[in-house]
């Protein structure tokens, strides 16, 4: 899944910035609720990595602890997100990708 906050044209991985305190995969947790309604545990969450690329949305680069999780419910767009799509990594569609989305997690997931 990708997202794409409002006034955006780009499409990113769901997720945001690490609280104070707070762990990665507690973290991601708590966004996806925030954004995508989507209550998820850490327990669920199968680890990918650590990655490094360009940031879409403010400048430099933007370090990302990856996570993959499958979920077969019903999920809204919230927060600051205005539409979220479901992508096959393996053969992505034509949209606008996040170089790390594209570059590095889709590789990763399609195999």
């Amino acid at each position: 899944m990708l997202v794409r906050k409002r006034g955006t044209a780009t499409f990113i991985q769901p997720g945001g910035k690490i609280e104070p305190g707070e762990t990665p995969d507690a973290a991601v947790c708590r966004e996806v609720r925030e954004e995508l309604g989507l209550a998820i545990e850490p327990a669920e969450l199968t680890y990918l990595g650590r990655f490094e690329d360009v940031a879409v949305n403010e400048p430099g680069t933007v370090v990302a602890e990856a996570f993959h999780v499958a979920v077969d419910v019903d999920v809204v767009a919230a927060a600051e997100i205005e539409e979220f799509v479901w992508v096959n990594p393996a053969a992505p569609s034509e949209l606008i990708v996040a170089p790390m989305s594209r570059d590095q997690l889709f590789p990763l997931l399609a195999r």
